[in-house]
């Protein structure tokens, strides 16, 4: 076993209850032995990639884990499979999508994973939530915090803080 890490997750999800798809990803996390530490607000996202599907909800989340990367990831995979994501379109509908930004301060760079993830810089959807939890974290390649991230991204989608009376049917 090796030793605790800090990591950073995404987690989306634009079909069924999208709210509770993202406490259940949470908690599936939390019973695999990863520790969720903070979780940031939801937000309502606009789909990137083109193709027309609902909007997603999507948070982020630091955790404490201790298995390696690949074997993060596998755990990841695993509990996507069990909550139902089944991956039929390329950036189609998600019932749930759980991505690994950062672990600890590690690069790895292997042809199934690749942390820091490479597009986080480029996606509001995933900074506005982590900016909200960990805005000072460093990304160990660009040297760039995650408040500067956002500031210098182009990506100019939407992203709100989701309220939870809003009706889950939009």
């Amino acid at each position: 076993m090796s030793a605790s890490r800090i990591v950073y997750f995404s987690l989306g999800s634009n079909v069924g209850n999208r709210a509770r798809q993202l406490a259940r990803a949470v908690e599936a996390l939390r019973s695999t032995g990863i520790r969720p530490r903070r979780q940031s607000s939801l937000y309502l996202t606009e789909p990137v990639g083109g193709i027309e599907q609902r909007q997603f909800l999507n948070c982020a989340l630091e955790a404490e884990a201790t298995c390696l990367p690949l074997e993060l990831l596998r755990q990841v995979q695993r509990l996507e499979w069990a909550l139902g994501r089944r991956r039929m379109v390329r950036l189609g509908p998600r019932s749930i999508d759980i991505d690994i930004l950062f672990y600890g301060s590690s690069v790895v760079r292997l042809p199934e994973l690749v942390i820091p993830h490479p597009r986080l810089a480029e996606r509001r959807f995933v900074l506005v939530p982590l900016n909200e939890i960990a805005p000072g974290l460093r990304h160990p390649l660009l040297q760039l915090s995650v408040a500067e991230m956002l500031a210098a991204t182009r990506d100019r989608s939407a992203v709100r803080r989701w309220r939870p009376r809003e009706a889950e049917a939009d």
